[in-house]
This record gives C-alpha cells, structure tokens and sequence, in this order.
C-alpha cells in the first residue's frame, strides 16, 4: 500500500527524533551537527529559494485573473477582517487562559520575591517607575537579599541570543511610528527579493496585478499567460521538493534536536520541564485555536469540509510547518495542499494565502500574549487591566509586524513587554522551550492562513 505524503513526513520526524535521542546517548552528536543538520538546512533553504518569486508571480496571477479591480478590494478588506479577527480572538484567549491558570506564580515565593526585587532594581536603573507603587527592595527584612541580587546582576552576562534580538527590538522601538508603512514599499524589487522580506514584494505584486487589470486585453493576455506559465514552474519544483521531503524532515529534525540537547541525554529529555507551566498554557491556547477555533469557523461560514477531512488535506502543511518554523517557507507547500487538495480556486489563494503568511500571525500573538503576562506574574508585577489591554494591541500590532521566519516572534515579544514597563532580556527565561513552542505556533498561524482562505473561496464563489 502506498503511504499518503503526510505519513511519510510523520515517519520522517519521528525518526529524526529517535535519532537525535540515540546519537546523545551514543555521542554522536558531532556527526549528526556536521553530517545530518545540513541537509535539513538546505531543505529550508529550497523551501525559501521557491517562496518569495512564487508569491510574486501567484499574488500577480492572481489579481489579473480576478479582472475586476472593484472586487479585488472588496476580496481584500474580507482577507484582512477575518485575520485581524481572528488574531484579536487569538490575543484574548491567551490572556484568558494565562490569567485564569496563573503559571508564572507556581514558583515558590522565595523564588518570587528575589524575581521582584530584580525587577525593582533594574526599573530603578531604567528610570521606569513601579506601576504599582509597591516596593520590596525598600524593606529592611529584604536587604539582604537585595545585596544579594545586586551581586548577581553584577556576574549576569547577557547571551548574545538575547542581545542580538534586544538590539533588533530597540532600533525597532526608537523608529518613526510609520516606519513599517514606509518598509512596505520597496525602492528596488530585487533587493526586496533579495532580502527575504515578503511585505514589500506582497506590495510589488499587488501594484504590479493591478495595473495589468487596467491595460488593453491584448496586451494584458499574454503577461497572464507568462505570469501563470512561471507559476507553474515554480509548482512543479515544489513536487519536486515534497518527493524527498521525508528525508529532509528527518536530517531537520535530528538537527535541531542535537542542537539543543548535545551528547547530554539528560539535557534533552529535561529541557522543557523547567517551563512546564508556561508551556502547557501556551499548547493549550494553541490546541483551543487548532482544533476548536478554526474548525468551527469553517463549519459557520464555509461548512464544505468535515473535521477530520479538513485537517487530512492540509495535514503536509501543517507538518511543514512544524518541521520548519517559516510561515514563508511552507507558503510553496500550504499553496499546493489548498488548490489541489482543498479545491479551493488559484485566484483566491494566491492573493490570500501570502497575505497571510505575512500578517496573520494567530499563534503568535497568542504565545506573545501569554509570555508577557507569565513573566510579570514570574516577577509579582500585577499588571492593570489597561496595561493588559495594551499587551492585547501591541501583540497583535507586533504578530503583524513579525517576519514569518523562526523565532521572529522573540524580538516583537521584547517591544510587547517594554510597551508595558517590563524587562525585555527577561526572554533569556523562556529561550530554552522557544523553540518547540515556535514550531507549534507556526502550525497555528499556517492552518489559520488555510481556513480563511477556504471561508473567502466560499464568500467569493456564493
């Protein structure tokens, strides 16, 4: 019998897993680094050689296909409502859930209160006042352990992982308020390509499609018959890609974990344990989003696939997307899933689905709402429901503004804590169980990109 595409992927990461287990019990973690990872890295880099000119080309084929510009922008203000409500819902179930389980307060309270007067000497340091005019390093019965914090700050070195990201969030802070407007259009279209960054070539490829909408048919027909013959192309290498793909998942997998763990089998089977409140609150936002949240939006406002039909047809997206971590690395495969096994029609989902990839960032804005609130709970800072409300706008604002690549959401989760007075190196704490929870918030963010296509195909085609 032959096994479906997606069981094949499945089998790849699980072998990749158990490999990565057996070369840290072994030793072989060295070998696995130098002569496995590599492969999983050149699978990601195909991935994203064929991503940004399939979105330019598809975005452009797509609008021209649709022919009337008129329902174009109405296409366009349904795409852009139903992620941002979504989204929004994302953020509001993340605060819910972490309000309502509270896991930054399952330390103990010693553990606590040394957190707080950390974060009372280092608002002092900042210039930022307490918000809730409470001080513990004020205390004479906490002196000795505010000396004895002040000695750790002072051996604490930040890792180059956070500064390098904490560098990114300031100058991403300290730019003009409309600075991301003006990075969308791009002053040269191949340095854009070049870049890697999807908004400015979305943006091309709009400008581009619509204007073919308005020249002479004659002239028009044969730049859509060029655009869609590349589009092809681009489609027949994604077969290419996908018919090795179980071997590519196994190398990323055994890679990652080998990574992270080294030759220390210890390290690798307790690597999340540390975090388990914090992780489970996550998983299970993300869980209530997949399997509950999007499924009953398909039944409301599409009701064309079944739970389980849905999720076998999308399944090698949703398992790129772990395997991953890029939104815009799984577009080529999330593209090919829609059309050919959702049926849903290409001028729909090559306007929809890059969009997406780029602005709808569901599980993101989720993790960033919980994190921040985790955080301040881990360092007895009671956040006020305005400042909660602000974490709910700048998640969202900042979900938007993530690059739909690994762990981008890290650097919009430190401009998340700093709009609310908080530390952002505290990410350095969550860093050890990111990156898992990365690959399941980009599975989130895919399969929502998916379901609002579908319920857009439906809108259009009524």
């Amino acid at each position: 019998m032959k096994l479906a595409l997606h069981w094949k992927i499945i089998i790849g990461m699980i072998l990749g897993v158990l490999w990565a287990v057996l070369s840290a019990k072994m030793g072989w973690s060295q070998f696995t680094t130098n002569w496995i990872a590599p492969f999983g890295k050149i699978f990601v880099n195909l991935l994203k050689l064929i991503a940004l000119p399939l979105v330019l080309f598809s975005v452009i084929g797509g609008i021209a296909g649709i022919g009337n510009p008129e329902h174009l922008g109405k296409m366009g203000f349904k795409t852009l409502g139903l992620y941002l409500a979504t989204t929004i819902f994302a953020v509001s179930l993340g605060l819910s859930l972490v309000n309502i389980i509270q896991p930054g307060k399952m330390l103990s309270e010693t553990s606590r209160l040394e957190n707080r007067i950390d974060y009372e000497l280092w608002a002092k340091a900042e210039g930022i006042a307490l918000k809730d005019n409470i001080c513990f390093s004020c205390k004479e019965e906490n002196l000795a352990l505010v000396n004895q914090v002040k000695e750790k700050q002072s051996k604490a070195e930040v890792s180059s992982q956070v500064s390098d990201k904490l560098e990114t969030a300031n100058k991403t802070i300290k730019s003009s308020p409309l600075q991301a407007l003006v990075d969308v259009v791009p002053s040269n279209i191949f340095e854009a390509l070049n870049s890697g960054s999807m908004l400015p070539v979305i943006f091309f490829a709009i400008f581009f499609g619509v204007a073919v909408l308005y020249i002479p048919k004659k002239q028009s027909e044969i730049v859509i018959e060029f655009i869609n013959s590349l589009n092809e192309v681009f489609l027949k290498m994604i077969d290419f890609i996908m018919k090795v793909s179980p071997f590519f998942v196994f190398a990323l997998m055994a890679g990652l974990i080998a990574d992270m763990a080294g030759d220390d089998l210890g390290k690798m089977l307790n690597i999340f344990a540390g975090l388990l409140g914090y992780s489970a609150v996550v998983v299970l936002g993300l869980s209530i989003m997949i399997f509950i949240v999007y499924p009953l939006i398909l039944k409301l406002f599409s009701g064309k696939y079944g739970y389980i039909e849905f999720f076998q047809k999308i399944a090698p997206a949703m398992l790129m997307a772990f395997s991953t971590s890029s939104s815009a690395a799984t577009l080529p495969i999330t593209i090919e899933c829609v059309e050919e096994n959702l049926k849903i029609d290409p001028k729909i989902s090559a306007f929809v689905l890059p969009i997406g990839a780029t602005v709808n960032m569901d599980g993101t804005s989720l993790y960033q709402a919980v994190a921040a609130i985790f955080l301040a709970q881990m360092f007895m800072v009671d956040l006020s429901i305005g400042q909660q409300m602000t974490i709910m706008i700048t998640a969202t604002l900042a979900s938007i503004g993530s690059a739909a690549v690994p762990s981008a959401g890290l650097v919009m989760l430190m401009i998340v804590l700093s709009s609310v007075g908080l530390n952002p190196a505290w990410i350095a704490i969550i860093l050890p169980v990111d990156r898992i929870l990365d690959m399941m918030r980009t599975t989130v963010n895919v399969t929502g990109d998916t379901a609002i296509c579908a319920v857009i195909d439906k809108m259009e085609n009524e």
